[in-house]
C-alpha cells in the first residue's frame, strides 16, 4: 500500500482536538479499491483467488505489524521500506507487489518538524492570517492555561527559552504551520509518505500521522516539558555542540570528562552523545562541570569546537531517567491510534509501526540519544540516478536543512522551510 493514497490529514478542530479518519477504514478502502483492479484484470473469481490474501493483508495491516512479528519486544524494529509505505510489514512486501502502485520518487514528499531550540520571539506571526491555525493557538492557549499565543510573538524571551515554555510553542507553532501548507502547497500534505519529528518535534510528527489527538498532543508535550524540568532539577546538566574530524578522540574526551567529574565529587557522573546530527557533528550532554572540561580541553583531543547550547537541561542523556515515570505515566492515559504515515523514531531511526510500539518508545526517546543523522540515512539513501522526495521543514526556524546537507547534499536541494 502507498500512503499517497490516504488523505492523512483530514480534520477539523472540535472539542480542542483534531480529529482523523479512521486509519482502518482507510487501510481497507485502499486495500479493496486495488484488490478490484487486480480481479477485473485477470478476469477471476476474487473469492477463490484474492479474497484470502487480501483479507490476511488486511487484518494484519490495520494492525500495523505482521502476523510473526513478536510485537512485544522493545527491539523489534525494521528499517523503513521508504518508498514503498510505512502501514505494510517489509515481510509481506512482495505479496503486495501487485496490489501496491508504482510511485515515482520525486513525487512524493517527507515532511520534518522542529524540536527546541527552534524558538523565537514573534514565532507565529506569519500564521495568523490563516484562520485555522488561529483557532490551533486559542485550543492549545485554552489546554495549557496560558496565551501561548502571546508568548510566542511578545516574549519575553527569557521565558520562551524555559523548557516548560519553549517545547509546547514549538510543537503548537508546528501544528499551526501546518494550515499553511495546507493552504499553498497541498500536494506535500496529499504527497506525504513519510515524517520525522527532531526531539520534542517527534510528538509533532506523531499528532500529524493521527496517532494522537490535538488536545491529547499537547498535555503529552506538556506533560514531557514537566519531566525534563523534573529531571533537570535533582541533577542539573547543559548540552554543547561538538565539531569534530577525523582524528578527533571524542570517546576519549567523554571519557576523561567523566573521570574528571569523579575527581570533583560528582557521582555518577554524565558525559554522553546525546544528538547525531551529521558526520562531522553531534551534540554531547551532561554535568555542567564535564561540559568544562570539554571546552577547557579541545585541542588535547582534536575537537575542532565546542559551542555550549542555551538550555539547562541535559536532553537525551542519563540525567533525564528521572522524569521517565511521571512522561510514561501521562502516556498511558491517552488513546494511540496507528500512525498512518510513516513516522520514524528518534530512538532507531525506525518507523513506528503501531500505537503499542509508540508507548514502548517515545519515553526512551528522552534519555536515549538522538539519532537523527541515521534517520535521515534511512530516509534519504538510494541508488544513483533516483529520484529525491520534496521535503518540507514544518516549524519555526531551525537547522534541520543544514543537518540534511550534512548528510545528503541531493536531498537537501530539495528541501525548503515553510516558515521564514
Amino acid at each position: 500500500m502507498n500512503p499517497t493514497t490516504i488523505s492523512h490529514f483530514v480534520r477539523q478542530i472540535s472539542n480542542n482536538s483534531i480529529k482523523f479518519f479512521n486509519h482502518n477504514d482507510v487501510v481497507r478502502r485502499c486495500f479493496c479499491s486495488s484488490s478490484s483492479r487486480s480481479t477485473k484484470s485477470t478476469g477471476q473469481n476474487s473469492e477463490n483467488q484474492n479474497e484470502p490474501l487480501v483479507k490476511t493483508l488486511l487484518d494484519d495491516a490495520a494492525l500495523g505489524f505482521g502476523p510473526m512479528d513478536e510485537i512485544d519486544g522493545d527491539d523489534e524494529w525494521i528499517s523503513s521500506p521508504y518508498p514503498q509505505g510505512a502501514i505494510v510489514n517489509p515481510k509481506q512486501s512482495q505479496a503486495m507487489k501487485s496490489l501496491r502502485p508504482k510511485v515515482n520518487p520525486g513525487d512524493t514528499s517527507i515532511i520534518l518538524f522542529p524540536g527546541q531550540g527552534s524558538q523565537y520571539v514573534g514565532m507565529g506571526a506569519d500564521l495568523l492570517k490563516f484562520p485555522a491555525a488561529r483557532d490551533i493557538f486559542d485550543a492549545a492557549s485554552e489546554i495549557l492555561k496560558y496565551d501561548i499565543l502571546k508568548l510566542m510573538l511578545n516574549g519575553p524571551e527569557s521565558k520562551l527559552n524555559e523548557t516548560m515554555y519553549c517545547q509546547p510553542a514549538v510543537v503548537v507553532c508546528s501544528l499551526a504551520a501546518i494550515e499553511k501548507l495546507k493552504e499553498e502547497r497541498p500536494s506535500a500534505l496529499e504527497s506525504c509518505i513519510a515524517t520525522a519529528g527532531f526531539s520534542v518535534g517527534e510528538i509533532t510528527a506523531l499528532t500529524f500521522a493521527g496517532v494522537f489527538s490535538f488536545g491529547d498532543a499537547i498535555k503529552l508535550v506538556r506533560a514531557r516539558a514537566e519531566a525534563m524540568q523534573l529531571a533537570s532539577e535533582m541533577a542539573p546538566g547543559g548540552m554543547a555542540t561538538v565539531m569534530y574530524r577525523h582524528d578527533t578522540k571524542l570517546n576519549e574526551a567523554l571519557k576523561k570528562a567523566k573521570e574528571w567529574c569523579l575527581d570533583k565529587g560528582i557521582e555518577h557522573p554524565e558525559c554522553s552523545i546525546a544528538n547525531y546530527l551529521n558526520p562531522d557533528m553531534k551534540v554531547v550532554a551532561g554535568h555542567l562541570e564535564a561540559l568544562r572540561y570539554l571546552e577547557q580541553n579541545k585541542s588535547y583531543f582534536n575537537i575542532t569546537d565546542v559551542k555550549r547550547i542555551p538550555l539547562s537541561i541535559a536532553a537525551h542523556s542519563n540525567l533525564m531517567i528521572p522524569g521517565v515515570p511521571y512522561f510514561k505515566k501521562k502516556l498511558k492515559k491517552l488513546h494511540m491510534k496507528n500512525p498512518l504515515v510513516s513516522v520514524h523514531s528518534n530512538v532507531d531511526g525506525c518507523y513506528y509501526r503501531s500505537g503499542a510500539h509508540v508507548y514502548r518508545q517515545l519515553p526512551k526517546q528522552i534519555y536515549k540519544p538522538l539519532k537523527w543523522e541515521q534517520t535521515m540515512h534511512i530516509l534519504y539513501e538510494r541508488a544513483k540516478d533516483s529520484s529525491f522526495p520534496q521535503t518540507v521543514i514544518c516549524g519555526p526556524r531551525n537547522p534541520l536543512k543544514s543537518y540534511l546537507a550534512g548528510v545528503n547534499v541531493k536531498a537537501s536541494q530539495f528541501c525548503e522551510d515553510i516558515l521564514p
